[in-house]
């Protein structure tokens, strides 16, 4: 069973910095929500990766590697107060904002020989979704039905419509199809599913990571190097992920979580 987990926190944070109606967000989610680190926005009295983490350890994860940046005290600082005793934490330094894919492969000397999995540092993943992809033999991706993400997210459902839809056969991954168009969304069907950058790796993808060139936004996206894999099983599952992307998510995600407990 896989005890690793890579979360990506190293993202700029763009649509986050971006000025909007801050009224509802305290003093210090303000200044979160200003830095761009939305994996440190205070929700309650913990921090969001913090949610994170104790899902992540109730799934069974034992080691925690964080991508971040080369500055990267805060979430150091914050560790060190907090003292996790379910999981251990490393960092992992991604130098420049390159991409996802250059993320994980970032994470490479950090997480070794052993598998793992890698998720978003902005996003809370459902504890079963999550078990479910801890015990995969090899790489694979777990696939949201876009009903019950649509019903069970804090995502609009117009936000959903523009996400990698999976295509599969007889479970295993044929491609992930990025930004479809309104056709190819209709025709893939409401209980499509839908790419949440929620991923089981084997060190193979350290490899495909070195092997792409850059995207034609500039950047190594984790799509490509998942192209790169022999195979890739993928796990229907039907439940919902929660993101904090945008200032106005805040608010909603502090309320689903109000009566959440966490063990770190």
């Amino acid at each position: 069973m896989i005890t690793t987990a890579v979360l990506l926190a190293r993202g700029l944070g763009t649509r986050m910095r971006k000025a909007a109606d801050a009224s509802t967000l305290t003093e210090e989610q303000a200044k979160a929500a200003a830095s761009g680190h939305k994996a440190l926005m205070p929700i309650g009295e913990h921090r969001l990766i913090d949610y994170s983490l104790s899902a992540l350890a109730d799934a069974g994860i034992r080691r925690a590697v964080l991508v971040v940046a080369p500055d990267h005290e805060e979430f150091a600082e914050h560790f060190r107060a907090v003292a996790p005793e379910r999981l251990e934490i490393a960092f992992a330094v991604q130098a420049e904002p390159k991409g996802t894919a250059d993320a994980v492969a970032s994470a490479k000397e950090a997480v070794g020989e052993e598998p793992f999995i890698m998720v978003n540092g902005d996003n809370l993943y459902p504890g079963a979704g999550i078990a479910a992809l801890l015990q995969q033999d090899g790489n694979a991706l777990l696939g949201f039905d876009r009903t019950a993400l649509v019903e069970q997210s804090n995502i609009p459902a117009d936000r959903i419509a523009a996400f990698a839809l999976v295509d599969e056969r007889d479970g295993l991954l044929v491609d992930i199809l990025e930004k479809p168009d309104a056709a190819t969304v209709a025709a893939a069907g409401e209980h499509a599913l839908v790419s949440m950058n929620c991923f089981a790796f084997t060190p193979e993808i350290f490899e495909a990571c070195a092997r792409i060139e850059p995207s034609a936004r500039g950047e190594y996206e984790i799509v490509d190097a998942v192209r790169e894999l022999e195979q890739m099983h993928v796990v229907p599952f039907a439940g919902g992920v929660l993101d904090l992307s945008r200032r106005e998510d805040v608010a909603a995600v502090e309320q689903r979580l109000a009566s959440v407990q966490v063990r770190l």
